[in-house]
């Protein structure tokens, strides 16, 4: 079930039940697509402004990709849910079954692919949004912030569904190699959805929290 056509209130309901998806990563997705969207909102608001029209073209580009990021991250809601499935299978095998080892990286690895997208695009959609809210419409650079903040959650609860999953990892190698992707990406772009959140909080004379 392609859960990005039901309601929210459906999908915040099957979120609270005690089926294994949607999870953390859907969620993640979806949060990752709002927050984005936000950005795209100070940005379209931005359009046509004369004020604004020395970074116009900018913008412009800024749209075209926003709406491709929301795309990618709304399909990550039911590619996540996908990849998940190889690793409930392997739950099943008992321990003692050939090549159980072997399967259980292998579905674990692609377990971790789509929270790791996931990551990556909300990275891209926190560069835009750096520039929206620096460059874009003061009325909307509350909605950038926002957008922000929703990017830096969406980040963070992805990661935390890789984490899980490389703990489990018997190849070890292979599991320090993506940690370290993920950590790298929840540094640079934590600090960025940071520093966009407090300077808007410091343009309202505010010192954030």
């Amino acid at each position: 079930m392609d859960m990005t056509l039901e309601s929210c209130r459906f999908f915040v309901e099957m979120l609270a039940s005690a089926t294994p998806s949607p999870g953390g990563g859907g969620a993640a997705a979806l949060v990752g697509a709002i927050g984005t969207a936000l950005g795209h909102m100070a940005s379209n608001l931005t359009v046509g402004k004369k004020k604004y029209a020395d970074v116009q073209q900018e913008i412009l580009a800024l749209n075209t990709k926003f709406m491709l990021l929301e795309k990618e991250l709304l399909d990550q809601v039911e590619a996540d849910e996908h990849g998940f499935l190889p690793l409930a299978a392997a739950y099943k095998l008992p321990k003692d079954a050939p090549g159980y080892d072997r399967f259980m990286d292998e579905a674990t690895l692609e377990a971790c692919q789509v929270p790791l997208k996931i990551m990556e695009l909300c990275c891209q959609a926190l560069d835009q949004i750096a520039f929206v809210a620096e460059k874009g419409t003061r009325l909307a650079v509350s909605d950038a912030g926002s957008g922000a903040v929703c990017c830096k959650a969406a980040l963070q609860a992805a990661s935390l569904t890789v984490f899980i999953n490389t703990k489990n990892l018997k190849n070890r190698s292979a599991a320090r190699a993506i940690d370290e992707k993920v950590n790298v990406m929840l540094t640079d772009y934590g600090v960025l959805a940071d520093r966009i959140y407090l300077d808007v909080c410091r343009s309202f004379g505010q010192q954030g929290g």
